[in-house]
């Protein structure tokens, strides 16, 4: 049996076997699985289980197994259960207590913050799309950088590459306003839609109030909002309308209802928003200036530990939507970089073999920009090692403030966002990179970690 049908099939009998599971999805390095019941959950047996990096109780059963592998598992569980991945089991077939266990789920979930759930609808929003997002990146910053090394970009290999890179980013508000409506619960076309309507470039021969629109005004904000409000009206609509002439009228009234609102309301405050929010985080980085870059980067690894850092993916697009860069992922990329000096720290101080073959095994990709494996295997689980990495962190996010580094493209960190940075900071970067990496190792080294705290590890 190959080791992730192997993890697939002890994942999926810890987590309560096929009968317990609702859904099955994953994000570039955790498992997400839907429960019927959480109880029937052995999370103690998970996270002793080779493999499985740590284990995150949220609306989903998180289970942090890498990238790459996790890929792979999900795609062995869906083999194993029958289940398409993202696909919901049919709640026709649930038995009487597993609903009412599905019903005090789901109950506890709506009794958390209204701050917290939005995050992670925003995440679910935007999970989806982060595969695109990384590889139209990396494609897109590889062609710049080209340019910028004296390669003609009129070239049409060139040419070529340009289109691969930019084609998602041209296309995110219809990928955006399909997944709003499915998240929500609507019909996704109509949300691509909404992203439709508010990206046309026909709006330049539209005039309302007397000024003629802008395409793309209030970005990914207006194109949520216009979404999620599709889903409303869709359903009320669908509750009065006879089944005869729904397929026919409850869109129709839909979308031109949302339509007609985008246009006069929602573009106006959703430009107002998404310019108040872009040029404040800027000023606040200009102006904050050390202390700005310090304590972003210092609180992002908290964000991550409960998955809620995916909530700033559309604020990151729409300042590269408004300053084709972003500050902000410079500055946060930091907190994976003070994590990876911890864990050489760790590495380096500790004599327990089971903890330098997870670090060996998790290293890698920290450098490459994917810290959760090390979080979740390593810095998290001790405790202190966690505090001295977001330290480590908000040294270099103060270095990366000062020197005003920004990315044009988002989904990576690390080592593999260099070829994303802009005006030529290439070096800026990577000093930020090597001062949390430093930082990160000095902290924990000097008073972060005691051998004895990897006892039971």
């Amino acid at each position: 049996m190959k080791k992730e049908q192997r993890m697939a099939a002890e994942i999926l009998e810890q987590a309560g076997g096929k009968g317990n599971l609702q859904r099955i999805a994953h994000c570039m390095t955790r498992l997400r699985l839907s429960l019927k019941d959480d109880s029937k959950a052995d999370l103690a047996g998970l996270k002793q289980f080779d493999g499985v990096m740590g284990v995150v109780e949220d609306e989903t059963l998180q289970i942090v197994i890498g990238p790459g592998t996790v890929n792979k598992v999900a795609a062995e569980m869906s083999q194993l259960t029958g289940f398409g991945i993202g696909e919901d089991a049919n709640a026709d077939d649930l038995t009487f207590e597993e609903k009412a266990a599905l019903d005090k789920q789901n109950m506890k979930a709506k009794n958390r913050t209204p701050f917290k759930n939005f995050l992670r609808k925003l995440g679910n929003i935007f999970i989806p799309l982060i595969p695109g997002l990384v590889a139209s990146g990396v494609i897109n910053g590889g062609a710049n950088f080209a340019v910028n090394a004296g390669v003609d970009p009129e070239q049409n290999w060139m040419q070529i590459l340009l289109l691969f890179g930019g084609v998602i980013f041209a296309s995110l508000g219809i990928l955006v306003g399909w997944n709003t409506s499915k998240e929500f619960g609507g019909t996704p076309v109509l949300g691509a839609i909404a992203g439709m309507i508010l990206f046309s470039p026909q709006l330049e021969n539209i005039a309302i109030f007397g000024e003629e629109l802008t395409p793309g005004r209030g970005g990914l904000f207006g194109v949520i909002f216009a979404a999620w409000l599709m889903t409303v009206v869709e359903k009320n609509v669908r509750k009065v309308m006879w089944n005869a002439v729904d397929i026919i009228f409850t869109p129709l009234i839909t979308v031109l209802v949302v339509g007609f609102v985008s246009l006069f309301a929602i573009m106006p405050a959703a430009g107002l928003l998404s310019d108040g929010i872009t040029k404040g985080l800027i000023a606040l980085i200009e102006t904050g200036g050390v202390l700005a870059g310090a304590v972003l980067a210092g609180f992002f690894l908290p964000l991550v530990t409960v998955g809620l850092h995916h909530g700033l993916t559309p604020i990151h697009l729409e300042l590269i939507n408004a300053f084709n860069e972003t500050a902000l992922l410079t500055i946060l990329a930091m907190g994976g970089a003070g994590q990876v000096g911890a864990a050489i720290a760790i590495y380096v101080k500790t004599k327990n073999k089971h903890l330098k073959n997870i670090i060996k095994g998790a290293a890698p990709v920290g450098f490459l920009g994917i810290g959760e494996p090390l979080m979740y295997g390593v810095t998290l689980p001790l405790g202190r090692p966690f505090l001295t990495a977001c330290l480590g962190a908000s040294i270099g996010g103060a270095f990366q403030a000062v020197m005003n580094t920004a990315a044009a493209g988002i989904g990576v960190s690390g080592l593999s966002l260099i070829p994303l940075i802009t005006n030529g900071q290439y070096i800026s970067y990577f000093l930020g990179l090597v001062i949390s990496y430093v930082f990160g190792f000095l902290f924990t080294y000097a008073f972060g970690f005691k051998d004895s705290m990897a006892d039971g590890i």
